[in-house]
């Protein structure tokens, strides 16, 4: 995939701070964005300005229906999908394996593999289609293995790292790459919230992240399908501001 323009991105987790930082990025090379959340008042929240070349749709990635009725929207509106960031997800942070409740597996699993599923099978079949496209999926650099009382979290990032490659073999043959960014700790308000006496200096800007997901739809990239890179620190650029 070239950085031509008209081309059309789907991002998942739209309303977040990694996805509004992705949508500006794909912004800056022309393409059409559709920001895909379930949550509608933040989604709108997100982006108030109205835009021709960006849709905002509402809808629950864990629901197959949904997410197939979203990415039917999109293909309407836009014609085509040639590149799909998977940024939904959630963190838990708790008790040990024995103790941890089967609700909290199920919702990491449901909402850092099963978004992921549910939208690359609605998707892929349009790509596959066109005979082109780009997955991006978003891992965990520091959950490559497991940690104490994280295990759920872990498990569910560790499904996205193998889930990535699997496609990546799968789809080879289609021109489709697929691939996983695999932040360490992303510099966002929440985070700084959240463990106030860290030291953010190594902490990676969402920004920084969405370059690193724009380079990897370029259609030289695809050599490197199934690639698991990791994302950390600030660029040199940002170091100097």
């Amino acid at each position: 995939m070239s950085a031509s323009k008209d081309r059309v991105v789907v991002i998942t987790g739209g309303a977040g701070q990694l996805g509004r930082a992705v949508e500006k990025a794909f912004a800056r090379t022309g393409s059409r964005r559709v920001m895909i959340d379930i949550d509608e008042a933040a989604l709108h929240a997100a982006y108030p300005t109205g835009s021709s070349d960006r849709l905002l749709i509402s809808a629950d990635l864990t629901d197959a229906g949904s997410v197939e009725r979203a990415i039917a929207t999109a293909v309407d509106k836009f014609g085509s999908v040639e590149i799909l960031c998977n940024i939904a997800g959630g963190f838990y942070y708790g008790e040990p394996v024995h103790q941890m409740k089967l609700d909290v597996w199920r919702r990491m699993l449901d909402l850092n593999a099963v978004t992921l599923i549910s939208a690359v099978r609605a998707v892929v079949p349009v790509m596959m289609a066109a005979g082109k496209g780009t997955i991006i999926n978003v891992g965990a650099a520091s959950h490559q293995r497991g940690h104490a009382n994280m295990s759920a979290y872990a498990a569910a990032k560790g499904a996205v790292m193998r889930l990535t490659e699997s496609m990546a073999e799968e789809l080879r043959t289609e021109d489709i790459g697929v691939f996983c960014v695999m932040p360490e700790i992303i510099d966002t308000p929440a985070n700084r919230v959240d463990m106030p006496a860290a030291d953010t200096s190594s902490w990676t800007p969402p920004s920084a992240i969405a370059d690193a997901m724009v380079l990897l739809a370029e259609d030289a990239a695809l050599i490197m399908s199934g690639g698991l890179f990791s994302v950390k620190g600030r660029p040199r650029a940002l170091e100097t501001k």
